[in-house]
């Protein structure tokens, strides 16, 4: 089984839809993803996700089935600095307080443990886990147990804050440390396998991460989301 994760195309925010660039970087997304033997597609129910998943939707002759739970999530509380603001705030700890992410549970930590965003990775986990056990892999501590024999591969398009919820669940990685070394570009494709051993555990393994080569000339680079949701 594959997942592949796909970061919406350049959006308008303020209208929640795709610019002129990000409709041609959704339509270089669908011709990139054509023979990726996609059998599924998601999307996150906000407009600019959904946009652009239709692109490669129509290419396939696939239907897009919304996962309301993958919309873009949001940040802040009370006294945190950076506005609590995922992406730099887990640069901010690291640079200020040189915290250590693999030793410390940043949940805990005051500026998460108050932060709306964490409420947020608590739900996308919990809901990850019930569409991976739909596609046979049942989520264990950081190992899965592979009930069935399938070898689908899935496309969810979503964003840079929920997408990486998703990824760093399913990697057993800190959120803050995933947001700070693994952002990714509008529609990028990141890909992770799970290898297909029926009745054994197994470990996803990351394929391909932040492959934006196909819209070369049409992208700004990685770019965060400013506007909480």
């Amino acid at each position: 089984m594959r997942i592949i994760f796909v970061r919406h195309g350049e959006p308008d925010y303020e209208h929640d839809c795709l610019t002129e660039t990000g409709r041609q970087q959704a339509a270089a997304a669908a011709e990139r993803l054509a023979g990726e033997g996609i059998g599924t597609v998601y999307s996150s129910p906000n407009g600019r996700a959904r946009e652009t998943a239709e692109y490669t939707a129509a290419k396939l002759g696939l239907p897009v089935r919304q996962l309301a739970y993958m919309h873009e999530i949001s940040w802040g509380g009370k006294g945190i600095p950076e506005n609590g603001h995922p992406w730099t705030l887990g640069e901010w700890l690291i640079d200020r307080e040189d915290f250590d992410f693999y030793h410390r549970d940043w949940r805990k930590h005051p500026y998460f443990r108050k932060n709306v965003a964490l409420s947020y990775r608590e739900m996308i986990a919990g809901k990850i886990d019930e569409l991976i056990l739909s596609h046979g892999y049942r989520h264990e501590g950081s190992r899965f147990f592979c009930e069935a024999a399938g070898q689908e591969t899935i496309a969810l398009f979503s964003h840079g804050g929920s997408g990486a919820c998703a990824i760093a669940h399913l990697l057993a990685l800190p959120f803050p440390y995933v947001c700070t070394v693994l952002p990714y570009d509008f529609t990028s494709v990141s890909i992770l396998e799970f290898p297909v051993r029926t009745g054994e555990y197994v470990h996803p393994r990351i394929e391909l991460f932040n492959d934006a080569a196909h819209i070369r000339g049409l992208s700004r680079g990685v770019v965060f989301q400013q506007i909480s949701e």
